[in-house]
């Protein structure tokens, strides 16, 4: 048994939300600002007080290691990101890093040695609003390289990645660096669930199964403009009632016949925007998710054939690409068997869930055994400055996660090599 120092742990939240706090309560601490550099400073400042070798790589994860009674066997990792929303909550990442965190302080006070070492991570970009796509830091620790054009992109003010990269990494000048990539025994990561039911259920702990798969489309409808007042309807190419005639039909059909889908239009813009124009073009995104790839395939082509057909029938074109694809992970058995250990050998309930948002977990979960841990939020509110977690809760996702990564470092658990 691991006890952890749960007032501890909550002072830390709070210390952490303090940096890039919102007048609202929240948190704007996005990927690569001089916010987010603060808090990796803090975060290292932590463990070089205590002892630890603090590590980061060429995308900037950083790395806090605990050494083992064997430090050539492949680590332990263990955290979350530190990144946040524009307006986004102070728990979603850092609750998973500090609860990370707190598991090496507890270890440590109680004098307790692992087999194998634990590494702590705070991964780089994992929301991915600063700088797209999301979970850069994960991506490229598990494929070993940066991928290509990532060091042009450009924020919507004209500060470009590669030269904030280059001065987060610089400011942890002291950190020693590393190659990307390196061995994996086990990855577990607390993270809220970001969801309303474990808090409806009264159920503490979530033990994820898996992370649904996720695509995104890009849409666009091409009409002909004309005069609002003057145009009859048999002479009109409205690409937007096309649009519109085809979404309403997805919305009452896709999510209310599969409540494991989710069919969401996040983003929507029309041309040239008249108020006495019909419009010439219309664009839309669309997010579209599953567990199951076969079903994803289904949502897709069902979304096509429909907004194509629609168009037809309007006298309009469209044009969809695909622009995202991420199929659907399950995270390694025994690791989640072993939340459930912990979870039953600290007397709290859990649940087994499937993860509708993607988290660095899954990324870890290609070149290694992976599994999370999730714990309730209120009103299931997150990407949100009103974002909360009970103080309970957060002590019993990472006394759970103490546990569970005792038993997969200190014992024969398979996990990986």
């Amino acid at each position: 048994m691991i006890e952890i120092d749960g007032e501890r742990l909550n002072a830390r939240l709070d210390a952490f939300a303090a940096i890039g706090a919102t007048a609202s309560g929240g948190v704007n601490r996005q990927a690569l600002t001089e916010g987010d550099r603060q808090a990796r400073r803090l975060l290292a400042d932590l463990a070089w007080k205590r002892g630890f070798s603090v590590f980061q790589d060429p995308i900037a994860n950083l790395f806090i290691h605990r050494a083992g009674r064997d430090d050539s066997l492949p680590p332990v990792m263990i955290g979350s990101h530190l990144d946040s929303q524009p307006a986004g909550g102070r728990f979603d990442g850092a609750l998973g890093t500090l609860s990370a965190f707190e598991v090496l302080e507890s270890l440590d006070d109680a004098g307790i040695e692992t087999e194998r070492p634990i590494v702590v991570v705070a991964w780089t970009n994992e929301e991915g609003c600063r700088f797209a796509p999301g979970c850069m830091g994960s991506t490229a620790f598990s494929a070993g390289e940066i991928p290509v054009g990532w060091q042009e992109k450009m924020t919507t003010d004209g500060v470009s990645f590669a030269d904030e990269l280059k001065v987060t990494i610089k400011s942890l000048q002291t950190a020693q660096m590393l190659p990307l990539g390196f061995s994996v025994h086990a990855y577990f990561e607390v993270h809220i669930e970001q969801g309303p039911s474990l808090e409806a259920s009264d159920i503490p702990i979530g033990v994820v199964v898996g992370i649904q798969g996720t695509r995104w489309l890009e849409v666009i409808v091409k009409g002909q403009t004309a005069h609002a007042g003057t145009t009859g309807l048999s002479f009109r190419r409205d690409p937007l009632r096309a649009l519109a005639g085809s979404l309403s039909s997805l919305y009452e059909t896709i999510m209310p016949a599969d409540p494991d889908a989710r069919f969401t239009v996040g983003r929507i813009s029309v041309d040239p925007g008249s108020v006495n124009a019909i419009p010439d073009e219309v664009y839309c995104t669309i997010d579209m998710r599953h567990p199951n790839p076969a079903r994803l395939d289904e949502i897709e082509q069902l979304a096509r054939s429909s907004i194509a057909g629609e168009a037809a029938r309007q006298g309009c074109v469209v044009a969809i690409s695909r622009s995202f694809d991420m199929a659907p992970c399950t995270f390694a058995a025994d690791l989640q068997q072993a939340i459930e250990r912990a979870a039953a050998a600290r007397g709290f309930k859990s649940t087994r869930m499937m993860s509708g948002a993607f988290h660095d977990a899954l990324f870890v979960n290609r070149i290694a055994p992976a599994a999370m841990v999730f714990v309730p939020c209120r009103d299931g509110l997150s990407h949100n400055e009103a974002e909360h977690v009970k103080p309970e809760h957060a002590v019993a996702g990472c006394q759970v996660l103490a546990h569970a990564t005792l038993l997969i470092a200190t014992g024969p658990g398979r996990a990986g090599s």
